[in-house]
């Protein structure tokens, strides 16, 4: 009974279904600030100072590739069928919309998540708009951390035929 009841224990928390806390890192993603005069820097688009959902996801899957325990997206927790999506430079997930800046949380080893984010390719390119247009990228150790369980829906949804 112990056992079945380890693993059911270990199951919730695998599936995000139970809040987890600990040590851990809260990275902050946010647009370039606008000028006083409106300008773009030199050789930008306006996408360049912008955030995008490839920096997003980037940013998570450099996280989830650290072994990380939990992790979050602007306070949601994400499950194995989460999706990081933008709309414009908005951030689409779980059915809620938000604005920067986009702030993803785990429970992590900071120095792992630090190294895996510098080893990153696609990192690196995200790297490259923040130090050449101003995006903002600031990774920030935690002491203590706390994820709350995934609340959303469970089940897959699909098209059927009509």
């Amino acid at each position: 009974m112990a056992a079945a009841r380890s693993a059911g224990d270990a199951g919730a928390l695998a599936a995000a279904l139970v809040p987890v806390s600990g040590a851990g890192v809260e990275i902050t993603l946010d647009d370039a600030p606008v000028r006083t005069d409106g300008s773009l820097p030199a050789g930008a688009d306006p996408d360049d100072v912008v955030i995008h959902q490839s920096d997003v996801q980037a940013v998570v899957n450099a996280v989830w590739a650290t072994g990380a325990e939990g992790v979050a997206v602007m306070d949601q927790r994400l499950i194995a069928t989460s999706a990081v999506r933008c709309v414009g430079n908005t951030l689409l997930l779980q059915g809620r919309t938000y604005s920067p800046p986009f702030v993803v949380t785990a429970v992590a080893d900071a120095s792992a998540v630090r190294a895996q984010l510098a080893a990153s390719p696609q990192v690196a390119v995200f790297q490259q708009a923040v130090e050449a247009y101003g995006l903002t990228f600031e990774v920030r150790e935690r002491p203590a951390v706390t994820l709350p369980a995934y609340d959303g829906p469970l089940n897959l949804e699909y098209a059927t035929a009509g």
